[in-house]
């Protein structure tokens, strides 16, 4: 049982900035890693940042020099750093958290989302 809980939506003018939170609780041994995904309407959903256990990073093209992820071990959130935001950064920002669970079957590895936190962006 893993809940994963984002934070930090809201509406922002062009250029200026947003902080997301990820708060994931629950039964896990450890978090492999943590992405940020964004869907606006009419599209699909898509990748924006990522981060592995090691903190190894990856971003979309449309975001990268703008967007920053980061993640605290201790208190197993992420955070996405929205810089310079436009208005084609408007969507629903969702959190996806992959676990890893040791059983007596051994070790597995499950994700889980966190329900959404819109972002607009009005110019």
């Amino acid at each position: 049982q893993v809940q994963v809980m984002e934070s930090g939506g809201g509406l922002v003018q062009a250029g200026g900035s947003l902080r997301l939170s990820c708060a994931a609780s629950g039964s896990f041994v450890s978090i492999k890693a943590m992405g940020w995904y964004r869907q606006a309407p009419g599209k699909e959903r898509e990748l924006v940042a990522g981060i592995t256990s090691s903190h190894i990073t990856n971003y979309a093209d449309s975001v990268k020099g703008r967007f920053t992820i980061a993640r605290d071990d201790a208190s197993n959130t992420s955070y996405l750093q929205m810089n310079s935001l436009r208005p084609e950064d408007t969507a629903v920002y969702y959190c996806n958290t992959l676990v890893t669970t040791w059983t007596k079957w051994g070790q597995y590895e499950k994700d889980y989302w966190g329900q959404g936190t819109q972002v607009t962006v009005s110019s």
